[in-house]
């Protein structure tokens, strides 16, 4: 089945070389694609660099394409994957949270205004930074990207149900992460 998107003549002119239209792609994408490198990998230089040779591959790529998604479907895979492929050469075994204990927590709504939002959400992607490679992985692939568990499972070559339980024990390490410092900042 063919998809047809927005920006598919901005990518039928760059099937014929012209320049602009490259230009006009990477200035779409390219702030979106970069955000998930960074998410995924944590350091910037690296995103940056992911950044390009994502580009790089799909604009090489094109005939590649099939219009089976959009064309930022289709990046945000490559970008996915060598974000992975980063992660996976940069440790040559992904850390997890480690806990045995199941955890089933009641959640409740928070009552912020702009301002206590935007240093809460802060405060949640410190936490995010410090939880181990594998962990952040599934969190941003799961929580920021959308991905399900058995994508998640396919692209980090682990089993599902280890998505789903890292996923719960990086959900709760966050928290707790979030409560210590909050903890800190009172005692401070």
């Amino acid at each position: 089945m063919e998809y047809k998107d927005q920006h598919s003549e901005i990518v039928e002119q760059c099937r014929k070389g012209e320049r602009k239209a490259f230009m006009q792609l990477y200035n779409l994408y390219s702030a979106a694609m970069y955000n998930i490198a960074l998410r995924m990998t944590g350091l910037t230089h690296i995103a940056e660099d992911i950044l390009q040779e994502s580009f790089t591959d799909a604009f090489t790529s094109l005939d590649k394409f099939r219009n089976e998604s959009t064309f930022g479907a289709w990046l945000k895979r490559i970008v996915v994957y060598k974000s992975y492929d980063y992660l996976n050469s940069k440790n040559s075994q992904f850390d997890f949270v480690e806990d045995n204990e199941f955890f089933e927590a009641e959640e409740k709504e928070p009552d912020f205004n702009e301002e206590d939002m935007a240093r809460e959400v802060q405060r949640i992607k410190d936490a995010v930074k410090l939880l181990p490679s594998g962990s952040r992985t599934i969190l941003n692939l799961y929580l920021f990207e959308g991905y399900d568990h058995g994508e998640i499972a396919q692209i980090m070559n682990i089993a599902e149900s280890t998505s789903k339980t890292q996923y719960m024990r990086a959900k709760r390490k966050v928290k707790e992460l979030i409560e210590n410092a909050g903890n800190y900042e009172r005692q401070s």
